[in-house]
């Protein structure tokens, strides 16, 4: 089974992301599903997305966890039975798990050249930093997306927008890691985001 990286982020946290490979029968028969998310993964037209949500709940596996942990709230945010805090994310060939005793937040991107093109609905201050010309533009763009969408996961409030609420301090693609903030109703939150790259895609997460 291709769990593809383990990263020890500090005592209380980890990521994992796995490479999908296997077919969906393959992954499908190694589970026990509850009923819900069986309902779930047969509802799914995709069978890209129906592996994808296998595929999380085997890293689920390698955390020692079952499908039976795992819950969701009204908001959509997942949630372990024992109450350590856990994110998901998967796109295309890889899915990714963050699991930490503090509140964390994790997503997938593959860098696309269209990023560019919707750039401006997600960035606003980063602009100060960022321009066309740079050789990592869309790289860049990839990692500050996916940290915006690592803090919508974590704060999981409706309402919040990438460009008004959320901001990423400037970095190049070699720190691996910088600062961002939520800026939202008068309250401002600072978290630590990371983020590094592998075969065309990007993986960056929040912690508190």
């Amino acid at each position: 089974m291709p769990l593809y990286k383990s990263i020890s982020v500090n005592s209380q946290t980890t990521v994992k992301i796995w490479k999908i490979e296997e077919s969906y029968d393959v992954l499908f028969s190694a589970l026990d599903l509850k009923p819900e998310s069986l309902t779930r993964v047969l509802g799914m037209k995709s069978e890209l997305h129906q592996r994808g949500f296998l595929s999380v709940r085997h890293l689920l596996r390698e955390f020692g966890y079952t499908d039976q942990d795992l819950y969701y709230d009204k908001n959509g945010k997942p949630h372990l039975k024992d109450g350590k805090h856990i994110s998901i994310t998967h796109s295309f060939t890889f899915s990714g798990v963050i699991v930490s005793d503090v509140e964390v937040g994790i997503d997938i991107e593959k860098q696309r050249e269209k990023i560019g093109v919707i750039a401006k609905k997600f960035v606003n201050y980063e602009f100060q930093y960022l321009s066309e010309d740079q050789s990592d533009y869309i790289r860049r763009l990839t990692v500050i997306w996916g940290i915006k969408e690592s803090l919508y996961k974590l704060f999981a409030t409706p309402g919040m927008l990438f460009r008004e609420h959320f901001l990423v301090i400037p970095f190049m693609i070699e720190d691996l890691e910088t600062v961002c903030w939520i800026d939202y109703k008068m309250k401002k939150y600072r978290y630590n985001s990371y983020f590094l790259e592998f075969e065309g895609f990007t993986c960056a997460y929040v912690l508190e």
